[in-house]
């Protein structure tokens, strides 16, 4: 009895020492909720509802000292223009403190729509608290209210960023400029702090930037009216396809100084400061395509104004002795994209491959300076030998017309060394010799003669060569009902014979270009040309002295359809673009493939 006794007192001190056990729990954790529960950290916004044009204000702000680690929301379609900044603030009245950190941050939409901000968090004691979430609503922009005591509307009107272009309607391969000008009307605005939010893009375009190291205020005009205006950003721009190209607009947040009319102690002007942003607007360039009408078969694609010259070292010398050629090209015009043609050299001479230099200068009137490619030649023998004049071909936008310039053939004299091997002789000579008679040269002449009869030999009559050419006409007559019947199956194919009859024709006129694939220029070429040969054959027309659109007039009147005509056209503009763009293997095979299939296609239909 005692024993049960005792086992029932030790079970319920276990138990209420388990109860206790709970009961802190409880306690730690509804004191640490309590804790949590009194804390305000909450987010805040200016407007609910604004325009694309317009700037929205967002806090997060906590009331508790102590918290750290703060971690924003994903501005998701907005761009943070400023922030975070921080502040906070401390007060006490009537014996009751208050306490407020700040986390403050400016966006502005990039799209319109309904837009849900997430929660901000951060952590405070050990613990994670994070704001309610804030619904934004993004309509069209707005226009600024045409409110002259409004600062912002003041800024506006009197600061602008203009975007000059040299040209705006160039060739392909033509450089043009563009300058971004920021004009500022400093009698009643002044700029403190400017940022690029967004640069522009020249899709369509060979670009490169040149540096503005220091911005110099100069006068001029906006609007009729006197400004200010500093240049911002300079770029040269090279179009590579024809049509019409946009350059897109670029944008900068402007921090500006606004008077509100009144002045300090000091009699100094008061300004607001207001911030916003300002756009250059879209430039539309419409790009000529170059002529077609007399355009050299090596043109490359060289635009500008050029001179080209092929020069030696030195013309005289020994065998294993080099001599330096350089081909270069100096002038004004798309100098990066140009190649420079190569030169060919007779056997004897040995040829090392070239070292380019290029020496080019950007400036706003386009590219200048020269590019070239030496090379190391190394006669192998002694004697003369000639290496061919070579041809360079551009296009001259200031008088819209093809150029060629042809250098003079180089002859290399090799004074010593070993003969060439393979060298024809000039002259033969004949060495006399004196007959000396011999006796044996005479030998006995017979009088008689033994001959010997075939008759016992086999005869042909009756033999399995005789029998076997008896049997074969027999034999071959099955044999020729056997392909006449397949010749008829194959003439009834009418489909079958227009598709075999339009691939052989395409194989012909490209044969040229499948023998180049792997060297560009070389293909390209060939397949320009091939394209031109195929319409010459078909259309009985000079496709060279017609233009694309020409040429799809014609194909229209001929019931070719669109698709096919445009299919034709792509790969025109691609031979054209290709000769100074980056092209692999892989893409010269897929513009044979495709210009097989054009081919095909428009022979069927013809």
């Amino acid at each position: 009895m005692i024993k049960v006794n005792k086992e029932a007192n030790f079970k319920r001190k276990c138990s209420n020492k388990m109860e206790r056990k709970y009961l802190y729990i409880l306690i730690m954790l509804f004191s640490a909720h309590s804790i949590i529960a009194q804390v305000t950290f909450k987010t805040t916004v200016s407007k609910t509802t604004l325009g694309l044009n317009e700037r929205l204000r967002i806090e997060f702000s906590i009331d508790r000292q102590g918290a750290d680690d703060f971690t924003p929301p994903n501005f998701n379609n907005f761009k943070v223009l400023a922030g975070p900044s921080q502040s906070s603030s401390f007060s006490s009245i009537q014996g009751k403190t208050a306490y407020k950190l700040t986390y403050t941050y400016i966006i502005q939409p990039s799209v319109k729509g309904t837009f849900t901000i997430p929660s901000a968090s951060i952590t405070y004691k050990g613990q994670i608290i994070k704001t309610n979430t804030v619904r934004i609503v993004v309509t069209e922009a707005i226009e600024i209210p045409k409110d002259p005591n409004d600062p912002r509307y003041l800024a506006s009107q009197n600061i602008h960023l203009v975007a000059e272009v040299s040209n705006t309607s160039p060739y392909v391969g033509e450089s043009i400029s563009v300058v971004y000008k920021l004009f500022v009307n400093i009698n009643k605005v002044n700029v403190q702090n400017t940022r690029e939010v967004t640069s522009p893009s020249f899709s369509g375009f060979w670009n490169q930037g040149i540096d503005v190291k220091k911005w110099v205020a100069r006068n001029g005009t906006y609007g009729g009216s006197p400004h200010r205006y500093v240049i911002v950003k300079k770029t040269v721009l090279i179009p590579h396809k024809a049509g019409k190209l946009v350059i897109d607009p670029m944008e900068m947040e402007i921090t500006a100084g606004v008077p509100i009319g009144r002045r300090d102690f000091f009699g100094n002007m008061l300004m607001n400061d207001v911030s916003f942003t300002t756009t250059s607007g879209k430039k539309t360039i419409r790009v000529k395509a170059l002529p077609l009408n007399n355009k050299p078969f090596n043109f490359t694609g060289a635009v500008g104004d050029f001179n080209f010259t092929v020069t030696p070292t030195k013309t005289q010398l020994s065998a294993n002795e080099s001599s330096q050629i350089k081909v270069e090209i100096e002038g004004k015009g798309n100098l990066k994209l140009v190649k420079l043609p190569g030169i060919e050299t007779p056997k004897g001479l040995e040829i090392y491959e070239p070292e380019h230099k290029e020496k080019i200068v950007t400036t706003l009137g386009g590219l200048k300076g020269k590019i070239y490619d030496q090379y190391a030649i190394v006669p192998q023998f002694r004697g003369k030998f000639k290496i061919p004049g070579v041809s360079f071909a551009y296009f001259n936008p200031k008088d819209e017309k093809y150029h060629i310039i042809s250098t003079e053939p180089i002859i290399l004299h090799a004074l010593s060394g070993r003969s060439n091997p393979d060298e024809a002789e000039d002259s033969f000579t004949t060495n006399k010799k004196n007959v000396v008679g011999n006796e044996s040269d005479i030998r006995y002449i017979h009088s008689k003669t033994s001959l010997i009869s075939k008759a016992s030999g086999e005869d042909f009559y009756g033999s399995d060569l005789y029998y076997l050419l008896l049997i074969l006409p027999l034999l071959s007559i099955p044999l020729g009902i056997f392909i006449g019947k397949k010749k008829k199956q194959r003439d009834g194919d009418i489909i079958g014979n227009k598709r075999r009859k339009a691939d052989r024709l395409a194989r012909k006129f490209l044969s040229q270009a499948k023998k180049q694939l792997g060297k560009k220029e070389a293909f390209y070429v060939a397949l320009e040309k091939a394209l031109h040969n195929y319409l010459k054959a078909k259309l009985l027309v000079e496709t060279s002295d017609i233009s694309k659109e020409r040429i799809a007039e014609i194909l229209q009147n001929k019931k070719v359809d669109e698709a096919t005509i445009n299919a034709f056209k792509t790969v025109l503009d691609n031979c054209d673009y290709a000769r100074y763009t980056p092209s692999t293997d892989v893409m010269m095979q897929q513009e044979y493939d495709k210009a097989k299939e054009v081919i095909t296609k428009i022979d069927k239909q013809l």
